[in-house]
């Protein structure tokens, strides 16, 4: 099904790369629009973990400087029976978490400054599980692919509206770049719809209830998920939020926009489903 889902992301970005290139330069934008969205669906499949860890401004991190994260990765992940993902440190005093690549052997796992100041080592273990999940769940890829095709289409819209403003080219250009100002318009909850589409807030779910299993206890999650929740009133992430679906909790909550475009379930649901967790 992700398979499917990153094929129905490359087509729609290249449909709206290509619609985006007829209303600025007629038959040869489409064209030179056609050239990129190939190029860059190409890119996406190879790159787009490394591009989700630039748009969040994440470092990678060596054991010495975060050795209990380290600790707690390598033992959950020996239990997983998956590769040891690379560790990267985001610069945010919000806690929180992501994990990001195309697949197992070239996935990511990030955490902020926050979240190691904020949690509990317990609540940490049930955080890093859950990531670590997204990963054995095979979910890594989708949302890496929409985080970088919602950026790069954000990109384009600030792009072409600075050309709309300064009215770069000749008269028929310019009554071309209406079409495209009217585009942009609309790309930016285009963008965000995009993710929302391609990212199923039952996977959520399903990372939550797979991570308590893999620690073989539902509280940590539980509890470190209820922190969270509380801990988004420290303001708004400073990333894209293209990015936002890849994060434990939407680190963009406190945006009233945001909030029409939601990519993770309610927190209250995710705590009380996993406290009705049984785990043998």
């Amino acid at each position: 099904m992700n398979t499917l889902k990153t094929w129905i992301l490359m087509g729609f970005l290249t449909v709206i790369l290509v619609i985006i290139g007829q209303f600025v330069g007629g038959p040869r934008g489409m064209l030179v629009f056609l050239i990129i969205g190939i190029a860059m669906n190409f890119f996406g499949y190879w790159g787009s973990g490394t591009m989700a860890i630039a748009m969040t401004r994440s470092r990678p991190v060596t054991e010495a400087e975060v050795p209990e994260v380290y600790r707690i990765v390598r033992q959950l992940s020996q239990k997983a029976h998956l590769p040891m993902p690379e560790i990267y440190l985001t610069p945010s005093a919000q806690p929180n978490a992501f994990a990001t690549g195309r697949n197992a052997a070239h996935a990511k796992v990030a955490v902020t400054d926050g979240i190691l100041r904020y949690l509990s080592t317990r609540e940490l273990s049930g955080v890093l599980a859950h990531e670590l999940s997204h990963i054995k769940n095979h979910d890594i890829l989708i949302g890496s692919m929409a985080a970088m095709m919602a950026g790069i289409i954000t990109y384009i819209a600030n792009a072409l509206q600075w050309a709309v403003l300064f009215g770069f080219g000749g008269r028929d250009e310019r009554d071309n770049n209406v079409f495209a100002e009217i585009a942009m318009m609309i790309l930016a909850p285009i963008a965000a719809t995009l993710v929302q589409m391609a990212i199923s807030r039952s996977r959520e779910f399903k990372a939550d209830a797979s991570g308590a299993r893999l620690l073989g206890d539902s509280a940590p999650l539980a509890d470190a998920l209820e922190q969270l929740e509380s801990s988004t009133q420290i303001g708004p992430m400073q990333a894209n939020p293209a990015t936002s679906h890849l994060f434990i909790v939407n680190p963009f909550k406190g945006q009233s926009l945001m909030k029409l475009f939601s990519t993770h379930p309610s927190t209250q649901e995710r705590v009380r489903r996993l406290r009705a967790m049984r785990i043998r």
